[in-house]
């Protein structure tokens, strides 16, 4: 599986690839409007195929992010250690006080007492493939706030978006949830980029996306209808609490697939304001995954 991962990486960045016929993304367009057509939620849907071939649907809404937030640090976090000539081996000083209590945190499960160090590249480990709270608020405080996230973000020519709120923050109060925020095509747009576009060294950008293949959260949204067959996904979730009136704020997915005969996309599912139950929420993300692998393989059913 280890060559097939860098074979597919490194094709990738060296072929452009056919795009696909007008027609066939109206029919794709139609399946997921009548897919998400009565759903109790706002839904907001963007792919970009082959790097070329964009579909969006309801793409003018503000999604908060959640923990999708933690891809965009990622990136972040290997241009300021590139920048600063240092490795993903850079240790790091856990103390108590930086695990807090009462948010999502294996990181504080594994070292309740605090007073270890680990590398960055654990605590990285931590935000992407586990999606831990107190991990992304330790990097945040020792190599990239949020301001210069942000920054960076748009550095690489994402504008439709926003990062201002730390996890303490949103925890602190739900309402900031919504102050970090994205369109689902700047989303997708960058996750096209990662695969795409050399942004620092290739061990930097290939620890991200092998990473994010082995992410461990969100199983039942975009990668679930993906586990029989032989792509590669690679994705990052976001999961929001419920608001006062007592909808989920944020449930998403990311993410990038690629195919064994060099296809790709990049896709991004959010949806915001869900009156529906987790697993239902959960299921419109995994319908649309299955719509949109059928379309752009329609061999594999």
């Amino acid at each position: 599986m280890g060559k097939y991962i860098n074979a597919v990486l490194s094709i990738l960045f060296l072929f452009a690839l056919p795009a696909v016929a007008k027609d066939k993304k109206g029919e794709l367009e139609i399946q997921l409007q009548e897919t998400i057509a009565n759903k109790k939620a706002q839904v907001g849907i963007a792919i970009i195929i082959n790097g070329k071939d964009t579909i969006t649907l309801n793409n003018e809404v503000r999604y908060p992010m959640m923990s999708v937030f933690k891809f965009h640090q990622a990136l972040s976090v290997m241009h300021y250690l590139e920048q600063n000539g240092l490795s993903l081996a850079t240790p790091v000083y856990i103390k108590k006080n930086d695990l807090l209590p009462n948010t999502y945190s294996p990181l504080r499960d594994q070292y309740p007492q605090g007073n270890v160090t680990i590398p960055i590249s654990e605590l990285l480990i931590y935000t992407l493939q586990l999606s831990d709270n107190n991990a992304c608020d330790i990097l945040f405080k020792h190599t990239v706030g949020v301001k210069d996230t942000d920054t960076y973000i748009r550095s690489l020519g994402i504008r439709d978006f926003s990062i201002t709120q730390t996890e303490e923050d949103m925890h602190r109060d739900l309402l900031l949830c919504y102050q970090n925020w994205t369109s689902p095509l700047e989303a997708a747009k960058l996750l096209d980029i990662l695969v795409s576009r050399p942004l620092f060294a290739d061990t930097l950008q290939t620890f991200i996306q092998r990473t994010m293949i082995e992410c461990e959260t969100g199983k039942d949204r975009l990668a679930q209808p993906l586990q029989a067959t032989n792509v590669i996904i690679g994705h990052k979730t976001g999961t929001g609490d419920r608001n006062a009136q007592g909808q989920l704020i944020g449930t998403n997915d990311i993410g990038f697939v690629f195919l064994p005969d060099g296809k790709r996309y990049t896709i991004a599912v959010l949806v915001k304001d869900s009156e529906e139950s987790q697993q239902a929420t959960a299921e419109i993300i995994s319908d649309i995954s299955r719509i949109v692998y059928r379309y752009i393989e329609p061999s594999a059913y």
